[in-house]
């Protein structure tokens, strides 16, 4: 915490790239100082667009689907922290690409109890966002009739099939409360039901930390990439807290309205978050207000 110009400002402690980000990034590096291949990841390393853009620069590709995927010849494929579908796997291997595995430990877990659970018969639920890759991910390693759910309606108007019994597992970055507002709706149902709380931890202690510190701010500054999906959570978490709330991709982007009532501001960042950005918005903060 820091006092200044009668500005104070408190960082989260929480804020920027968590474990499994830092090691994606890490293992793109590794590749270009001792790979002479084309390399690529499969999707955008992170959801930040500055480092995607340094990477770009020193000749990275950016595979977007399993066509783009089906056209690459030769080279390295690095997997990013969000982690894919077995069968991304099987189609990589079936064509002799050397793959860089840095799915997050979090998610490869997530992926070892949907196989394991659907092996066993259950019907997995699993509590995220259908179109995020995280989540796309994790449906591949379940059967035809593994289910995304993601508002109180779909979990309403859910049903098992054939009356099996389910297995509930989360998204990484998924809001920890409304998981758990999502699980009382099925079991209320009374099906049998085995829940895991899939949550990274990183992911709630950034939630409660970013509550906290919006609760008793003037404004609260979340930075992060737009399509970064916990960064999202982090916001609507903040406003909640706080209608002063600015969500940032960078310095740039941070134009603030009404300033003079303004004597303490938070600042916290999404998973995908360079510290170096933080910093900067950290160091200027008191310029704009």
């Amino acid at each position: 915490m820091e006092t200044g110009s009668e500005l104070e400002v408190i960082v989260a402690k929480t804020a920027g790239f968590c474990f499994g980000v830092e090691r994606a990034v890490n293992k793109v590096y590794e590749q270009l100082e001792k790979n002479n291949q084309p390399i690529y990841t499969y999707g955008p390393i992170i959801h930040n667009e500055e480092v995607v853009a340094d990477l770009s620069k020193r000749g990275v590709g950016v595979i977007y689907s399993e066509e783009e995927l089906k056209q690459v010849e030769h080279g390295v494929v690095v997997i990013r922290s969000h982690g894919v579908s077995r069968h991304i796997y099987q189609l990589m291997k079936e064509k002799g690409l050397e793959v860089i595995d840095a799915t997050c430990p979090f998610v490869k877990k997530i992926h070892r109890i949907v196989e394991e659970q659907t092996r066993a018969g259950r019907q997995v639920v699993i509590i995220g966002s259908e179109k995020h890759p995280e989540v796309e991910g994790i449906k591949g390693w379940g059967d035809a009739h593994t289910v995304v759910i993601e508002t109180a309606e779909e979990a309403k108007n859910f049903a098992p099939q054939n009356g099996r019994s389910i297995a509930v597992v989360s998204q990484t970055t998924f809001n920890y409360n409304k998981f758990k507002e999502l699980v009382e709706k099925f079991s209320k149902k009374g099906y049998d039901i085995l829940v895991l709380n899939t949550i990274c931890n990183a992911t709630q202690e950034r939630q409660v930390e970013a509550k906290e510190i919006a609760s008793k701010v003037d404004a609260m500054i979340v930075i992060g990439g737009k399509n970064s999906s916990n960064t999202q959570k982090l916001y609507e978490i903040c406003f909640g807290e706080c209608k002063n709330t600015y969500y940032i991709q960078t310095l740039g982007d941070f134009d603030p309205e009404g300033g003079n009532s303004v004597r303490k501001v938070g600042i916290t960042a999404g998973a995908s978050t360079p510290k170096k950005i933080i910093e900067e918005v950290h160091t200027n903060v008191r310029v704009k207000f």
